[in-house]
């Protein structure tokens, strides 16, 4: 069975209850303790894990002041600040007898996809196991919304026509590397001729969320200023706790795994277009990469589009999931950009901060306590960060039309993410009793389940 370092089985609900034994703890104490010391205190429990109380106390503020706008503030001096989006979602092929990858699907598969999809477009990724979907351009989070679903509809409609179903996670759980195939792709396999073992590794899937906004230099300041939360919108989407058939103990071991390759992370603040453009030129004048494409950071100025993209999210099984992560991700753009045009937008804080917070949530997920500056115990609760975001945006969601996809994060953050649901379903099905390889199968039924949910 898995167990933690000290030997104590616990559940994903558990863990839940856990965290809010956490919380009152920092509360009262200004103490964090990590979660790995509170989970082994109440192991005799662990069977009534999911009869979580309601929790008696609401939502708390959190103390710091960051030097930006609070609520209260108003909208700002210009109303109409258009917003375009679109959403890449990078999907398993998978075998729905063994659950298994699909290590060379039909190309037909493809083929039906590109001829179904419209507006939208289908291609290939780096693992002949994967297919990704691009949306096309969409106004508003209810497009974006109905665009995503046709996509999932398209491909699972396809992959059906040919017995293989497709599922939306950022790893696989039962998946080994070893056996895959890359795309025959020129530009993909030099990259395998360069990185070696770095991408062999990469049966991984992610959600690339593009938002299009103002001016290339407003574009570059405001992805500056959203670095600081970058660790908070990973921790949503979190959705690759497995790796080759194993628990890896990360909620996102996705980003383990990209981290092998350079040019990823956390981007250098920045302040102008030409800024940017003058590190591109400094890599390519080296011979390091042939364009911006190249850069494969957590957000990222897009090579092909007048966008910023949102790159850290991991997959979502969950579409609900996944549009609440764009809205909020819109509406921080929209605020921030407000902000710019008052020329108050906050100072930064150090990218090793950030980068620390990036780990937390890597590990942690929608149990993690960050270290933003200024806060008394030093960290804040990942539920009072948020909350207190929510109503900071909340006039610019309200702009946007999505106060509900907005408000949808702080379930996300009181229910668990994707990642939160797998551990939950695994360590219930190894306490009745199923192999390491039967419990990580019911796990591919439940991503599976979520993935079509709604839209087939």
């Amino acid at each position: 069975m898995n167990s933690n370092d000290n030997g104590c089985l616990f559940v994903g609900a558990f863990e839940k209850r856990v965290a809010e034994i956490d919380r009152q703890h920092v509360r009262r104490t200004g103490v964090v303790t990590s979660p790995e010391t509170a989970t082994c205190i109440r192991t005799r429990t662990i069977r009534n894990a999911g009869m979580m109380p309601e929790m008696e106390e609401p939502l708390r503020t959190p103390t710091h002041n960051d030097g930006v706008v609070t609520k209260g503030d108003s909208a700002g001096q210009r109303e109409d600040i258009p917003i375009s989006l679109g959403v890449e979602e990078e999907l398993f092929l998978i075998d729905p007898k063994t659950r298994d990858l699909v290590i060379d699907p039909d190309i037909g598969i493809f083929e039906t996809c590109e001829q179904n999809c419209g507006p939208h477009k289908v291609v290939r990724e780096f693992m002949r196991s994967q297919i990704e979907t691009n949306t096309r351009v969409c106004r508003s989070i209810a497009e974006l919304r109905a665009a995503i679903c046709d996509l999932r509809r398209i491909v699972t409609l396809a992959a059906e026509d040919y017995g293989v179903a497709a599922i939306a996670a950022s790893t696989h759980p039962l998946a080994r590397w070893r056996e895959m195939e890359i795309t025959p792709n020129e530009r993909y396999h030099r990259f395998a001729m360069t990185f070696q073992e770095g991408v062999r590794r990469f049966i991984i899937g992610g959600t690339h969320i593009h938002i299009g906004f103002d001016d290339a230099d407003t574009r570059i300041r405001v992805m500056t200023a959203i670095r600081r939360y970058l660790p908070l919108l990973h921790a949503l989407s979190t959705s690759s706790p497995f790796n080759a058939g194993f628990d890896t103990g990360f909620k996102s071991y996705r980003l383990s795994l990209i981290g092998g390759l350079p040019r990823t992370g956390m981007p250098t603040p920045m302040k102008s277009w030409n800024e940017f453009e003058s590190l591109v030129s400094a890599y390519r004048e080296r011979c390091f990469i042939g364009d911006g494409s190249e850069l494969w950071w957590d957000i990222r100025p897009s090579h092909h589009f007048p966008t910023i993209e949102l790159r850290i999210c991991d997959a979502c099984s969950r579409v609900d999931d996944v549009v609440s992560i764009a809205a909020l991700y819109a509406s921080l753009v929209r605020w921030l950009v407000r902000l710019d045009q008052k020329d108050e937008l906050p100072d930064e804080p150090l990218t090793e901060i950030i980068m620390e917070d990036r780990w937390v949530a890597q590990r942690y997920g929608v149990f993690a306590f960050f270290g933003e500056p200024n806060v008394d115990s030093g960290r804040v609760d990942i539920q009072d960060y948020l909350a207190e975001l929510v109503e900071r945006i909340a006039d610019d969601a309200r702009a946007l039309g999505c106060e509900a996809e907005v408000r949808h994060t702080l379930k996300i953050v009181e229910q668990g993410a994707s990642a939160d649901r797998q551990l939950d379903l695994y360590r219930m099905r190894r306490l009745e009793g199923d192999s390491n390889e039967e419990a990580l199968r019911r796990v591919v039924d439940l991503l599976l389940s979520e993935t079509r949910d709604g839209i087939v």
